[in-house]
């Protein structure tokens, strides 16, 4: 059965997810990209940006695991781009240049509707106005059997955790204090909505935790 996943979700020591004031030319917020310097150096993500090289080890296996199996994504609307509001055009993209690293459908959740746009490489953005449950629904038909992976941002990732659709969450903690920001867990009580640790693995620039949702 296809599942709900999150993998490589990093957060600051103080448990945010991205730092204060996010704009055009600082999308993860002031510190922000201090999450990632876990991820950035991995043979997966440098395969992303086009390079052969890339290191292995914890970081790595991490890294790859998150797309093993995924059939599409889900995300929420600043993950895509800085746009609010009403969509003035259609003359926004994505963050990612014409050739994003999906490569399958993505969902991405919005109040404001906006036609599908295809991209290079196999991945089409759908615009999803009837909430996470009609997009989970979606992605999973999209996918055709295989996972779903919910990529964030903070507020995306609460609501679909409060609703108790998360299967499986990898939170990578960088060894960061922002003071403020997303913070990715607040007003949140993770054993009451039956969620549970099963994996921790530190590494030298990352402590590595996957929480599952109970049966």
């Amino acid at each position: 059965m296809s599942k709900l996943r999150i993998h490589a979700f990093s957060i600051s020591l103080d448990g945010y997810g991205a730092g204060p004031d996010q704009s055009l030319d600082n999308p993860l917020g002031r510190g922000g990209e201090a999450l990632h310097e876990w991820f950035l150096p991995t043979r997966t993500f440098q395969r992303m940006s086009g390079k052969e090289q890339g290191t292995t080890g914890i970081d790595e296996d991490f890294a790859a695991r998150g797309f093993d199996n995924i059939g599409a994504w889900i995300l929420g609307r600043n993950m895509f781009g800085p746009v609010r509001g009403p969509w003035p055009d259609q003359s926004w993209r994505g963050w990612w240049g014409e050739n994003p690293p999906y490569h399958c459908p993505v969902f991405v959740l919005t109040n404001h509707a906006r036609p599908s746009l295809q991209m290079e490489g196999g991945t089409v953005f759908h615009f999803i106005t009837d909430g996470i449950e009609a997009a989970l629904a979606r992605a999973k038909e999209a996918a055709d059997g295989r996972d779903v992976r919910l990529g964030g941002g903070s507020a995306t990732v609460r609501q679909y955790l409060n609703a108790r659709l998360v299967d499986e969450m990898h939170i990578a903690i960088s060894p960061i204090l922002l003071g403020s920001g997303e913070a990715l867990f607040a007003g949140m009580d993770l054993p009451l909505l039956g969620y549970e640790v099963t994996e921790y693995v530190p590494s030298q620039k990352s402590t590595h935790i996957v929480v599952s949702r109970r049966a």
